[in-house]
């Protein structure tokens, strides 16, 4: 395949673009920092977002590409199909139950950070352990950003991926380093309309090309493939059940969320954006649940891909830009094209934004360098801002690894940051000894449940455990039932310690928290 120079050109207008609206949203911000806290307007935009911005940010920072291609790919394959797609209907539901939980308390003590309150109540040693799942779920995240794109573009454009790859990073950190959150946010603005546009463009080529089965007719009937509906078979409920809690739980203790509810002006916008963005989420996924119908309907042979088919070649997971590519005109694709370029970016800058302000705020400022003046913590959010994207990219070239990487340490978010933000808000009798433990107790019964896809055998087979091509696979709601088991460790730590301090039963001087 040649070289495709018109949509390499219409990428690089894309890119300009999204690069010239960062520069200018930064000088924008630059304007706005007279009398205001320097930091808390790179990290939170000075409390000052409005609302028209703060959804559009929102929304962007959750349909990413791992979204858009995610959702495709789940429909197209014959062993998933759309009953398997959890993540429009989790992330709206973790986004409504974030609003209505979770936004009150972390605005009523203008907290900066997810971090904070674990600071607050933990300490900082168990918040600097607590940091750790969190950086590594950022910096994974990005970096598979960035590995989807450069295939992305490998496919459509027939240009090496690493140089995208270089290309996307070098952008993101630019203008996140120049203008920190209004940057991002009025980026996402640009990203959110390429997205809906393009891809509501492509769609209707697709849908009528000569190769496609009706979708209809192919969601409850097998033609190409089996039915992409999908079915939920019984031993199967368990896991279903898991995933997706592990996505409307999961996907609340982090600071990509929050740090979009702290930069409104008031409680009732930011429970308001989140309510919204929710609603957003869900209907951003219908392009993506069309477009994987699409190729499940899709008669492979008579396309210029010819056979085999994309899952039997092992491409299942390029399968919205091959659709786009293949399927719809060659002017068309290029829409598509920026479509995925854009999801790739709103959610990339937003990882890059939350790692540096915490590791900024919660690590330089309160640990590192207590009395570190607001230009020095500037400065070390964005030198942090080079390390980390230096470091994404570079996982990037590693795409077999790094999604692997990015599922384990979300789900360590899962497992030991959401029952560790529920009690230090929730629950305020819980103290560092608890904390400890939980962190311990959630730790090692994650890692010994194993992980199939980095070849992790599991250490604890839970019932029922199922041995198939000789890899364990966890039918049992493991990630889920780890959760719950460190709330309970975290609850029952803390009143042991509480009871055997003040009642005298082991000397004060013992009490080392």
């Amino acid at each position: 395949m040649a070289l495709n120079v018109p949509g390499l050109l219409s990428l690089s207008v894309f890119f300009t673009l999204t690069l010239a609206t960062g520069i200018w949203a930064s000088r924008k911000s630059k304007k706005d920092q007279q009398n205001r806290n320097l930091t808390e307007m790179a990290m939170v935009g000075g409390r000052s977002i409005n609302l028209f911005l703060g959804l559009f940010t929102a929304t962007a920072t959750w349909v990413g590409g791992a979204y858009i291609n995610g959702t495709a790919e789940i429909v197209y394959l014959p062993s998933k199909g759309l009953l398997w797609v959890q993540a429009p209907v989790g992330f709206a539901l973790s986004l409504v139950i974030g609003g209505f939980f979770f936004v009150n308390p972390m605005r009523s003590k203008n907290y900066v950070t997810v971090m904070d309150p674990l600071q607050e109540t933990y300490g900082n040693l168990m918040g600097s352990l607590l940091f750790i799942p969190s950086l590594l779920g950022e910096v994974f995240w990005f970096a598979a950003i960035l590995a989807s794109l450069g295939a992305t573009m490998k496919v459509i454009l027939d240009i090496g991926g690493s140089l995208a790859i270089i290309i996307s990073a070098c952008a993101v950190v630019l203008y996140t380093l120049l203008g920190g959150l209004y940057s991002v946010a009025y980026t996402d603005v640009i990203q959110l309309v390429f997205i809906t546009l393009s891809l509501w463009i492509c769609i209707p080529f697709a849908l009528v090309n000569s190769a496609t089965e009706s979708i209809y007719y192919t969601a409850i009937h097998q033609f190409y493939q089996d039915p992409w509906i999908g079915k939920i078979e019984k031993q199967y409920i368990g896991r279903w059940l898991d995933d997706f809690f592990f996505l409307v739980l999961g996907s609340i203790p982090w600071q990509t969320y929050f740090q979009r509810v702290l930069s409104v002006a008031s409680t009732r916008q930011a429970r308001l954006i989140s309510y919204l963005s929710g609603v957003g989420c869900f209907i951003m996924a219908i392009p993506s649940v069309l477009i994987g119908a699409v190729a499940a309907s899709t008669d492979w042979n008579q396309t210029s891909y010819g056979l085999p088919t994309p899952f039997e070649r092992g491409e299942s997971s390029m399968i919205l830009p091959l659709v786009l590519h293949y399927l719809c005109p060659a002017y068309v694709s290029i829409a598509g094209l920026g479509a995925i370029a854009a999801a790739a970016m709103s959610s990339a800058d937003s990882a890059l934004l939350s790692a540096s302000s915490m590791f900024a705020h919660n690590i330089y400022r309160k640990i590192l360098r207590k009395k570190a003046t607001e230009a020095e913590v500037l400065w070390a959010m964005r030198a942090s801002m080079l390390v980390f994207g230096a470091a994404a990219a570079g996982l990037a070239f590693h795409s077999s690894s790094v999604y692997d990487l990015w599922f384990l340490s979300g789900e360590l978010v899962y497992a030991l940051l959401f029952p560790q933000l529920c009690c230090a808000l929730f629950a305020s009798s819980t103290n560092t000894y608890g904390s400890a433990a939980g962190f311990l107790v959630g730790l090692l019964l994650r890692l010994l449940a194993g992980e199939s896809a980095l070849s992790i055998p599991p250490a604890i087979c839970y019932p029922p455990c199922s041995l198939v091509n000789g890899t364990y696979n966890q039918l049992f709601p493991f990630k889920t039932f780890t959760v719950l088991v460190t709330v309970g460790t975290i609850l029952a730590v803390s009143y042991l310690a509480a009871v055997l301090f003040k009642r005298n039963i082991l000397p004060l001087r013992w009490d080392v928290f």
